[in-house]
């Protein structure tokens, strides 16, 4: 697992602790000195990221490998992809007992 404190990246899967988000999941779309811009595809959408400062954010796990490909490589994501990623990680861990 990465530190608390640690900047999270392109495509990390985090979690907002405050704020009316706080609880669900999101992916990281890019980032701003001590900020992240955070989409989920649906509430949030990639064309409107929230801007969320890092300390609010925990991080959960990296995405799935094309998320970060086309965010590393500049491409564009789309709000499908986002909403299908996060959708396989869910499924993923369902039976974790997690949030």
């Amino acid at each position: 697992m990465r530190n608390e404190s640690a900047k999270p990246a392109a495509a990390d899967i985090v979690i907002p602790i405050n704020g009316r988000d706080a609880g669900k999941r999101f992916i990281v779309i890019g980032t701003e000195d001590e900020y992240s811009l955070i989409a989920d595809g649906k509430g949030r959408r990639y064309e409107k990221p929230k801007r969320k400062k890092n300390k609010h954010l925990r991080y959960e796990n990296k995405s799935s490998g094309f998320i970060a490909e086309k965010l590393t490589g500049g491409e564009k994501v789309t709000n499908n992809e986002l909403r299908r990623a996060l959708a396989a990680y869910a499924a993923e861990h369902a039976n974790e007992g997690g949030v």
